[in-house]
């Protein structure tokens, strides 16, 4: 009996952990998120533009999502904090996009309540798995997949804020994998919303 206890000590220690590469990582691109507001809002302000910045930024934000979960798999180093910074990154760069984008009448006000309804239907799973005493089930790979198209979209729409060819190539591309995302965004949410019902009956049983 000793053994699975000691093996679940362990797990515990490993699920706790705050100082890891992965959660660094995760850090990095939340902290990311003011600057980036920064960068884009730019032009909004009546100041030149910084969209290749801006860009830039995003780019880096992306390889940083790309590499956090990978090298916590790889090392082990799944942990609470991982868990709530990484979907939280996501959010915190795709609501910021989005509110950007809006200001600078890029993209319409319908397509960012579109993606925040979905943000608030959510909430209202986590508040179910709570209220039956489970927390914040794992990030299904249609959700990565949304935020992966959104966030590849969001440098093409900034992009296609121009009038050269480039920004009409910019605008097709960036408009198909905006459309393309939400409704995976969608899809991911009622995917979630299966567990939690799942949960729930189970729990009641």
């Amino acid at each position: 009996m000793g053994a699975p206890v000691g093996g679940r000590e362990v797990e515990e220690d490993r699920l706790d952990k705050v100082l890891t590469i992965p959660n660094a990582l995760s850090a990095l691109r939340v902290a990311g998120v003011p600057v980036f507001l920064w960068l884009v809002l730019q032009p909004y302000f009546g100041n030149p533009s910084l969209d290749e910045w801006a860009i830039a930024l995003l780019v880096v934000s992306g390889i940083t999502d790309y590499l956090d979960g990978k090298l916590a798999r790889r090392w082990n180093q799944i942990t609470r904090l991982g868990q709530i910074l990484d979907p939280a990154a996501d959010r915190l760069y795709t609501i910021s996009t989005l509110l950007a984008l809006v200001l600078r009448d890029i993209i319409p006000w319908w397509f960012l309540v579109l993606l925040l309804a979905r943000d608030v239907f959510m909430a209202l799973n986590i508040a179910t798995l709570r209220r039956i005493g489970y927390g914040p089930l794992k990030v299904n790979f249609i959700g990565k997949a949304a935020t992966f198209n959104l966030m590849y979209a969001f440098p093409l729409l900034l992009l296609a804020d121009g009038g050269d060819s480039l920004a009409q190539f910019a605008r097709i591309f960036g408009w198909a994998l905006a459309i393309w995302g939400a409704g995976l965004y969608w899809w991911s949410a009622a995917l979630y919303t299966t567990q939690v019902r799942r949960l729930r009956l189970a729990t009641v049983r």
